[in-house]
């Protein structure tokens, strides 16, 4: 079967407000460009996003911490207690009209699109990937911890190696905390290195089910490669899980403002791609990306690419106003590249291989012996 997008009629608006890098267009434009060029069929089809309830939700995050973030929604504000206990109502993480809402919507398409995964083998939930959240706090503009619910929905039905695979810019912090204890669980990220929130070293293996790798700035899409395929592909092949989660933010794309690699949405979505048939069941969910342009270009191409749509060579003349509307304090006019209005694939950042991404493979595969399977 042809995968599921999931998704809210929600995310049309945004949610954030101000000069937060979040108070952009992300995952709205997505589905407009999706129905544009008419990539939403019979056979490859939309799903409506569920609410996810308070019982779901209170059974990774802590009831307290669920109430005082209801209760913020609701009187506009938060108290100090409040503000310092659950690190809401701060600058990262501020309180705003819907934010209950959206955050637990987010949930239920992550758990929805778990069960998508195993009826139809691929899902793809770009406004998942809220990879920050922890139990009692919101953390790095994530309020709640969508990847962790799919992760225990495929736990639910049976699946006993799941394989979490998160590609954002930023360390994979919340969901590798999550299932540290847990044996079924393999954790993988690839992030930036010495990039908030400063977690993710090479050594780090929570209890021996993690793997961290720590990419140099810079990183373009050759070495991006060889990472995909001689460390994060043989690792996922040893773990030989029988469902899989994969973080895919857009923040790691060239002309993000929030942090410094190099990567064409070209090469990116490739190395999805070659990770999505090790598993028979996989969630496809988004993360971070503070660039509308590339964030929209970039999950609407993998979404055409997952469920095998051709991609146009030039974008119709809807798309190319939807772009010209967009509007991003941390992106300035002379940045924007012309064909971020004129197509969805970029071209691809070809480079030398540093010797210091050999050196990383290596030493991550070092660790290798302590995964082959049970």
């Amino acid at each position: 079967m042809a995968p599921a997008f999931i998704s809210s009629e929600i995310y049309r608006a945004t949610g954030y407000r101000g000069n937060h890098p979040l108070a952009i267009a992300r995952v709205g434009p997505v589905m407009s460009l999706c129905e544009m060029l008419g990539w939403f069929t019979e056979d490859a089809p939309y799903l409506q996003s569920p609410q996810a309830s308070l019982g779901t939700i209170t059974r990774f995050h802590k009831a307290d911490y669920v109430a005082a973030l209801r209760e913020a929604e609701v009187a506009g504000r938060v108290s100090p207690e409040a503000r310092e206990t659950y690190n809401i109502g701060t600058m990262e993480n501020p309180v705003f009209q819907g934010l209950y809402q959206r955050a637990s919507t987010s949930l239920g398409g992550s758990i929805l699109a778990a069960e998508a995964a195993l009826e139809r083998g691929v899902a793809f939930h770009p406004a998942g990937g809220t990879h920050h959240g922890t139990p009692d706090r919101a953390n790095g503009f994530c309020f709640f911890n969508d990847p962790v619910f799919s992760i225990l929905t495929l736990l639910d039905h049976g699946k006993t190696r799941v394989l979490y695979i998160d590609l954002d810019a930023h360390h994979g912090d919340g969901v590798e905390a999550a299932f540290a204890d847990d044996p079924r669980v393999m954790t993988i990220s690839m992030h930036e290195e010495n990039r908030w929130p400063f977690t993710g070293r090479l050594g780090d293996v929570a209890r021996g089910r993690a793997r961290n790798i720590p990419v140099p700035r810079r990183l373009n899409d050759s070495e991006f490669d060889r990472v995909i395929d001689e460390a994060i592909h043989p690792m996922a092949r040893t773990f030989t899980p029988d469902a899989m989660v994969l973080t895919c933010g857009a923040d790691p794309l060239r002309g993000d403002p929030l942090s410094s690699l190099d990567l064409s949405n070209t090469a990116l979505i490739d190395g999805i791609l070659r990770l999505v048939p090790l598993s028979p069941a996989t969630v496809v969910l988004g993360g971070g990306g503070y660039n509308p342009w590339t964030v929209a270009r970039f999950w609407t191409a993998l979404w055409g690419r997952l469920a095998g749509f051709d991609m146009p060579k030039a974008l119709p003349a809807a798309a190319r106003e939807l772009f010209e509307t967009f509007d991003c304090d941390l992106v300035d006019d002379d940045e924007r590249e012309p064909y971020w209005f004129e197509t969805l694939l970029d071209p691809r950042n070809e480079g030398p291989v540093r010797e210091e991404i050999a050196r990383l493979i290596e030493a991550v595969l070092h660790l290798e012996k302590d995964l082959q399977p049970a």
